[in-house]
């Protein structure tokens, strides 16, 4: 899996902090924008946010290139709705027959048996898919035979307000393991971009408690200091 930051809005914190001091002040744009860089943006955020006025992070956006997942976690990416996603076509791209790109997971890999299993499944679907392909059966209908473990690229731009909300979900130990590890990569990635925005980003423990019920994974201490420490 690679995730690349790609492009997010110049001084994200900045832009965010100007939209929120427009709402309550009088002065203009050009003038707030000034004051934009005087070093109080944190603490007015900081009690902005805390009012639950949130629309203000939907000024800031960024954008993720994400290559060597699968299919079964661009599945569930793409189901966060207030993004947008472009996506590598199964219909105009031919998949290589020769090299097999899949992922495979952990619990299969450590297996032998399963390995085995997982490796014949996977080489036998793009075999009968290469020789549908050369009977002349076009690749949106040849497509049918891929697994949900072959590989796909994708880009994605989310705002900052439904990155934290992605971050909430899909950070968990309850989320599946390759939509984690991506989230969490994507994290990291913004948290340089704009810490103070991203400070207590990632699942529900670590800015308050867990909200998973009988389901927790039973280490919110150690959680939230893995992604304090991101």
């Amino acid at each position: 899996m690679k995730v690349i930051l790609l492009r997010h809005t110049p001084e994200p914190e900045n832009t965010v902090a100007l939209a929120a001091k427009l709402c309550y002040s009088s002065s203009s744009i050009t003038e707030l924008e000034d004051e934009t860089g005087d070093g109080s943006n944190q603490k007015f955020l900081t009690k902005i946010l805390s009012l639950g006025h949130l629309s203000v992070l939907e000024h800031a956006s960024f954008t993720f290139g994400i290559e060597g997942i699968s299919r079964a976690n661009s599945h569930q990416l793409v189901r966060h709705r207030l993004a947008s996603y472009s996506q590598q076509s199964q219909r105009y791209v031919k998949a290589d027959t020769k090299l097999v790109k899949v992922v495979t997971p952990h619990t299969i890999n450590d297996n032998a048996e399963a390995k085995k299993l997982f490796d014949d499944f996977t080489k036998d679907a793009y075999a009968t898919y290469g020789k549908l392909t050369e009977l002349g059966i076009p690749k949106e209908d040849a497509r049918y035979v891929l697994p949900n473990a072959a590989e796909t690229k994708i880009i994605v731009t989310m705002n900052a307000r439904e990155l934290i909300h992605f971050f909430l979900l899909r950070c968990c130990e309850r989320a599946q393991w390759e939509i984690r590890e991506m989230a969490t990569e994507m994290l990291s990635l913004a948290k340089i971009i704009a810490p103070f925005i991203f400070k207590d980003a990632g699942p529900g423990c670590v800015a308050g408690s867990c909200a998973e019920g009988e389901m927790t994974c039973g280490k919110p201490k150690e959680t939230r200091e893995k992604f304090k420490n991101l």
